[in-house]
């Protein structure tokens, strides 16, 4: 045989043997992610109806409100007995994901599901991301285990479930997976677990689906009858950016004042259970102060016409300093103690921000709200792109050129800041930042 026959032999036969390992690979992933994936897709609609069952019982019952420090002392005291080694939340995924070590603890479901349900229940303001995140990476974790997983394998199911519980309660799995795979290090995409991630919250998102659960929708109206190629407009455009540094801006201030508050609270009140009972008495003054309960929980509904939900900074009216009011309720509430998430507060604040903005510029109301929803969230996260894509996802690809400058504009102009304090730098936006530090290191060194 020729020696170039032979080589081509060998050739192809290598090609074989790698693709037939790939598709080996593959479904050696699907049966450990996919039920994986359903099963937490499945605990998020739980969830999802949990919370609105609890939020509907707040809106018929307003005297719920007063019992807030007790509800808040009771989640203090849950975490404080059975839940100190999952404290950390969203941020020990992220560690456990960069350096794969004791797993997350399986306690970690149960308890931020009922912690975020209580704090809902009673009035609290904070959103959901942060339980479904943890749902999905606590069992993920779990299922790691039992499938004796190697570090390198464990990080991926960890990047899976994070991305199928983000995928599921969000209603976009796109965004789902690349969150799960951006958020681990600024400026940096993980894309050795993108067919997972992507898998699993494809899945998470059907099976959230399919128990019936139905996400909301938020339509812009301007250019939505439009037809064919639009051109892009400058100006518009350069309203665009010029919002996006403002949405960044808030997001800075949003997690500093989080983290600052947060940490001087512990430092005055060492006991726990206590914190989240200073917090609730605070919300409530806060609600008497304003004469407003506009503010309180996730804002995604509202009781009655009359009061503000994320829907009404889609226009027509111009609500000029919601997204302030909303940032001290859910500072209060979250750096208290109080169970929950960011992220669906951040929509809140973007989105009036966004309103107040298009009427000082005199930019659309609803195509602001809608930049203003996902870049505040960009700048909080440093996941411009994730939220690019959700963007489009939620409310189409019209206005896409516009979404992703202001989710870049406030993804540099929140600077080293973020949410997620265990967030590694892997590429600097500015400054004298050393490359693999995380957030928390740099917010310390500040």
């Amino acid at each position: 045989m020729p020696a170039s026959l032979r080589t081509l032999i060998a050739g192809w036969r290598k090609a074989v043997a790698i693709r037939v390992a790939l598709a080996v690979a593959f479904v050696r992933w699907a049966v450990i992610l996919v039920p994986m994936a359903a099963l937490v897709g499945s605990l998020c609609a739980a969830f999802l109806w949990s919370l609105d069952v609890a939020t509907n019982a707040r809106f018929a019952h307003p005297w719920l409100l007063f019992l807030l420090p007790f509800g808040g002392f009771s989640i203090g005291w849950l975490y404080h007995r059975l839940g100190r080694s999952v404290e950390g939340g969203n941020n020990l995924i992220v560690d456990q994901i960069h350096e794969p070590g004791g797993g997350v603890p399986l306690r970690m479901a149960p308890l931020i599901f009922l912690g975020t349900v209580v704090t809902h229940l009673f009035g609290g303001s904070a959103g959901r991301e942060g339980t479904a995140v943890q749902l999905g990476g606590s069992l993920a974790s779990a299922i790691g285990r039992k499938a004796g997983l190697d570090p390198a394998g464990t990080r991926i199911v960890l990047m899976a479930g994070v991305a199928a519980g983000f995928g599921a309660v969000f209603g976009t799995p796109i965004a789902g997976a690349v969150f799960a795979l951006e958020v681990l290090a600024i400026g940096r995409v993980e894309y050795a677990a993108l067919i997972p991630c992507l898998l699993a919250a494809v899945v998470g998102d059907w099976a959230c689906q399919a128990w019936g659960i139905h996400h909301s929708l938020f339509r812009i109206a301007y250019l939505a009858e439009a037809t064919g190629p639009i051109a892009l407009d400058p100006v518009l455009l350069a309203k665009a950016a010029l919002a996006g540094i403002a949405f960044g801006l808030a997001a800075l201030v949003f997690a500093e004042a989080n983290h600052l508050l947060g940490g001087w609270l512990k430092r005055l009140i060492p006991y726990g259970p206590l914190r989240p009972v200073v917090g609730g008495f605070a919300v409530i003054g806060l609600v008497y102060a304003l004469g407003t309960r506009d503010y309180l929980g996730l804002g995604v509904t509202a009781p009655d016409a009359g009061s503000l939900s994320i829907a009404s900074f889609f226009g027509p009216e111009v609500h000029p300093w919601s997204w302030a009011w909303k940032i001290l309720f859910t500072v209060v509430t979250l750096a208290s103690g109080f169970k929950g998430g960011e992220v669906t507060p951040l929509f809140f604040i973007g989105a009036a921000l966004g309103n107040a903005l298009g009427g000082l510029m005199g930019a659309p109301l609803d195509l602001m709200a809608a930049l203003g929803f996902v870049a505040v969230f960009a700048g909080a996260a440093n996941t411009p792109l994730a939220c690019t894509l959700m963007g489009i996802e939620l409310f189409g690809a019209t206005h896409g050129v516009a979404m992703a400058i202001a989710c870049f504009a406030a993804y540099a102009c929140s600077g080293h800041h973020g949410i997620y304090l265990s967030q590694r730098i892997a590429v600097p936006k500015g400054g004298a930042i050393e490359p693999g530090s995380t957030l928390r290191e740099a917010r310390t060194r500040r």
